[in-house]
């Protein structure tokens, strides 16, 4: 029987380790989805509460172009009322700071008097430029 000669057997070598980092990536991926999603939610909920005060002060204004001043006392409370939720920059604190004494005549009084020119023009001043600046 011819005997043919084989190659000798070589040694099988160990697995070689490959370094595996799709467990770092895969939470890597979670982390960075995450912080989208908690970024882009807060400016979501920037953006709606900056048109939610801007609305109320569109209400406040409204508030304040409605106002009768045939009753003298409830008109001054009603405009104390809205014109301080509106005096929110310098401008508008300082004109608000002047109109209050104005008002101050008409109420905590059982009796008060039509309301004088003055302090209609003042008003009307104060809510100009509230109707500037919304």
């Amino acid at each position: 029987m011819p005997t043919s000669k084989l190659p000798p057997i070589k040694d099988i070598k160990p697995l070689v380790e490959i370094p595996d980092m799709s467990y770092y990536l895969y939470v890597g991926l979670i982390v960075l989805a995450v912080g989208v999603l908690i970024v882009a939610l807060y400016f979501l909920v920037r953006r709606l509460m900056g048109m939610r005060r801007e609305s109320r002060a569109r209400r406040y204004l409204e508030a304040l172009h409605h106002i009768d001043w045939s009753d003298p006392k409830r008109a001054a409370y009603l405009a104390t009322k809205y014109g301080r939720l509106l005096a929110t920059d310098e401008r508008r604190k300082e004109l608000f700071a002047q109109l209050l004494p104005h008002l101050e005549k008409y109420k905590y009084r059982k009796e008060v008097s039509p309301v004088d020119e003055e302090t209609l023009r003042r008003f009307e001043l104060y809510r100009n430029v509230c109707d500037e600046s919304i």
